[in-house]
């Protein structure tokens, strides 16, 4: 009978169909449509007139509409109908039953009937019903769905029909919708109430609550439940009833309220939006206008002391009128105003170039502050995302250290060898004019200041030497460490080819030779991981191999003096004490750290770790701290007067930790193959852990081999496997210079792309900005920050 079907909005819209917690649940669980038997014995279902008559005329509109027809439903049952939100449209999924009536309403078939009786046996399902919903309602309430349905068909038989055991009639099925009154307008907690409730309806006896309640649904419940067919009302009489018309505008009035209802609470949902979007843009606006205050607060700073700068300058502007007016010297006089021994040429090269630099500056100042500019302009633009992180991120850790001044004045630490080295600080702070009465305004500003200006010093890294060795096609030439002497005069190189060679630094730098020779070359046993000078002692170095042995070299005498044999794995490295060169220390895949006395034989401590030990360094200024990278990830900082455990832990790192170096005393740079490198401030040790680096290095590229770390009066130069040597500063997260290795091919002569090389290490030539650096296939370059 699809003709008699209403229209069923999609599943899952509209509101609770009932106001009370039934209808609330009903809609939480299912959210779509059910069968019209699941929704009368919902747990805790509230009887709302307005609905259940809506529902009720639903019913008896389709079963009008198939009267009309001259066809008795026969299954005008719940378990044939499905109900579906909003406003609990009613849908009839089974096919109508019987035949053609007669005058009576009698079906000719009888046999349909009964099959029609027997197939409804089951509720009705969508394709979309969620059976697992409805398995779940069932252990909900306490009217299992099969039982409910076996009793159902005895329910909704009329007398007549159990009698004759006759077939559906129209009369029978107007029972049948009494019966459906008398569910709607009752519910039940229990089934055995519930089956109570029906036996005693089978004699027209209702329950007391209903009598009272709905007297007039009541007495009409009882009118087509009359044991007499012909007594019963007709379909047209039911529709015209003055109980079901009365209800038709109060549940149109309920239908306007309920769309009114939905409308107020849409509404509701956009200002709540739009307010909370109004919230959170505001605390956007709020945080743009307190940083635009203090950016103009910084800008006033800084013009601030340009302006100071400024009153200091007039003697630029005098310069350039006497270069103008040829005043000034010539030009290439300069050079001879500097007074060089022939013998002492090639060590004085440092200071005849800062004589060239002297001579440079009687071009007009104004001139070469407009090509310094322009020069920066671009490189600054180019990174301008990442200089803007790195001063809001100075900013804020200036605005929680308020009250907490920011010194920069260098400190001088005194070493054992009575001479004084200058840690990290700035000399743009501590930097008067003369004519000048008072120094720049200290504070924050200055600190980013330096870091920007050392970022933008230099434009590039250019090779000023090539070290070309006869063995370069020799498949083991892995420099594994190059270091310099105490002097600064000659590196040494160590590697796979298990030999140290020294080389003497102005001949690679000053001559050009077809093949340079090591002024010494020593020999191991092993292959060879790390090396280290000695600081006070020019012609000691320390050395360690794969074999698990720690050795000091005499260069002089190209032999071994001492050797500490005690490691039981491959060590790492090695490393001299600046403050006592007396002492060593070693780190080895056995996980242990191993302290040295030049004056002792055999080790004077040994500190075990967890995991294989990658790098080992002493504090510069002290004897008694050192760092140690591991393999677990972490740093340890220990006091060698308590070795039990570490003083302080450095977690942040994801890979293994290659590298660990002193930046100064309290400030400490650690690689690592996660492809970062990492700044941390001991400083800031509040308990044994730091976890919070101050900085952060990206750029290169470090997930298995060990790659090289060293540091320069603030500037950090890295390997990467591309190939390509990095160079940051301390105070910015982007690295300030790249430089890749060309590979060339012997054969062809032919640049090409060799993915499987890569930087090993590099090392600094003191506080100068040359960079010795090698890679996997032994080429050694001496680079030069331009």
């Amino acid at each position: 009978m699809e003709g008699s079907r209403a229209a069923a909005p999609a599943p899952g819209g509209g509101r609770p169909w009932g106001d009370g917690d039934g209808g609330r649940a009903a809609e939480d669980d299912e959210g779509g449509e059910v069968s019209l038997r699941e929704w009368l014995d919902r747990p805790g279902r509230a009887v709302e007139a307005p609905e259940c008559l809506h529902v009720f005329r639903q019913v008896a509109e389709a079963v009008s509409v198939a009267h009309a027809q001259g066809v008795a439903v026969g299954s005008a049952r719940p378990s044939c109908f499905v109900v579906s939100p909003p406003f609990a449209r009613v849908a009839f999924i089974e096919s109508a039953s019987g035949s053609d009536a007669s005058g009576s309403g009698a079906s000719e078939d009888g046999a349909d009937a009964d099959a029609d009786a027997d197939a409804d046996t089951q509720p009705p399902r969508r394709a979309n019903t969620n059976s697992a919903a409805a398995q779940s309602r069932d252990g909900q309430k306490g009217f299992p769905l099969k039982t409910v349905l076996a009793m159902e068909l005895n329910w909704y038989t009329s007398p007549e029909e159990a009698d004759d055991n006759g077939a559906a009639t129209f009369a029978s099925d107007v029972y049948r919708l009494g019966v459906l009154l008398f569910e709607l307008f009752c519910s039940f907690e229990t089934l055995e109430e519930k089956m109570r409730a029906m036996a005693n309806l089978r004699y027209r006896v209702l329950p007391p609550q209903l009598l009272l309640r709905w007297p007039k649904e009541a007495s009409f419940c009882q009118l087509m439940m009359h044991p007499v067919p012909d007594t019963r009302p007709k379909m047209s009489e039911v529709l015209q009833s003055e109980f079901l018309n009365q209800s038709r505008n109060s549940l149109e009035e309920r239908e306007a309220a309920l769309r009114l209802r939905e409308e107020i609470e849409e509404q509701e949902l956009l200002l709540d939006f739009l307010l909370q979007l109004q919230k959170r843009k505001q605390d956007i606006a709020d945080n743009l206008q307190d940083t635009v205050a203090f950016l103009s607060s910084d800008i006033n700073e800084a013009v601030h002391q340009q302006s100071a700068l400024g009153q200091c300058g007039n003697f630029s502007i005098e310069l350039d009128k006497e270069v103008s007016s040829g005043t000034v010297e010539d030009q290439s006089d300069c050079g001879s105003r500097k007074r060089f021994r022939p013998e002492l040429l090639a060590v004085d090269m440092d200071e005849h170039n800062r004589s060239m630099e002297e001579c440079s500056r009687t071009v007009p100042s104004s001139v070469v502050i407009q090509e310094s500019v322009l020069s920066k302009s671009s490189r600054l633009m180019k990174n301008f995302k990442r200089l803007e992180t790195a001063y809001f991120a100075t900013r804020s850790k200036f605005s929680r250290q308020v009250g907490n001044p920011i010194s920069s004045r260098d400190q001088v630490v005194k070493r054992t060898t009575g001479s004084a080295v200058g840690t990290e600080g700035s000399s743009i702070d501590d930097f008067a004019l003369e004519g000048h009465s008072g120094r720049r305004q200290r504070g924050w500003m200055n600190s980013f200041l330096e870091g920007l200006c050392r970022y933008l010093s230099f434009s590039q890294l250019k090779v000023r030497a090539e070290l070309k060795q006869c063995d370069l096609l020799n498949s083991s030439n892995l420099v594994c460490s190059v270091g310099f002497d105490r002097d600064k005069e000659f590196f040494a190189t160590a590697g796979v080819n298990k030999k140290i060679k020294v080389f003497e630094y102005n001949m690679i730098v000053n001559e050009h030779r077809d093949i340079h020779y090591p002024v010494v070359e020593m020999s191991n046993r092993s292959k060879l991981s790390c090396i280290c000078w000695n600081s006070y002692m020019k012609s000691h170095i320390a050395s360690s191999d794969f074999d698990g042995l720690v050795q000091v070299w005499d260069v002089t005498r190209s032999q071994v003096f001492v050797e500490m044999r005690e490691h039981e794995r491959r060590v790492w490295s090695v490393d001299f004490s600046l403050a006592d060169p007396t002492k060593l220390v070693s780190g080895s895949d056995d996980g242990s750290v191993k302290l040295w006395s030049m004056n002792q034989a055999g080790s004077v401590g040994t500190i075990r770790t967890r995991a294989n030990v990658c790098s080992v360094q002493f504090q510069p200024d002290s004897a008694r701290s050192i760092a140690i990278g591991s393999a677990d990830h972490k740093i340890y900082c220990y006091d060698l007067r308590n070795i039990r455990a570490p003083y302080c832990t450095l977690v942040g790192h994801t890979k293994t930790v290659s590298y660990v170096k002193y930046l100064d005393a309290s400030t400490i740079v650690s690689g690592s193959t996660d492809n970062s490198l990492k700044l941390w401030d001991l400083s800031m040790n509040q308990g044994r852990i730091i976890d919070n680096p101050i900085q952060t290095f990206t750029g290169h590229t470090n997930t298995k081999n060990f790659v090289g770390l060293s540091i320069s009066d603030g500037y950090i130069a890295t390997g990467s496997e591309t190939n390509e040597v990095f160079v940051y500063h301390k105070a910015f997260p982007m690295p300030v210079l790249a430089y890749k290795f060309n590979v060339t091919d012997p054969i062809s002569g032919q640049e090409i792309d060799d993915q499987s090389q890569f930087i090993s290490c590099v090392c600094w030539r003191g506080q100068s900005s040359t960079l010795l650096s090698a890679n996997s296939s032994g080429n050694i370059k001496v680079l030069q920050m331009d």
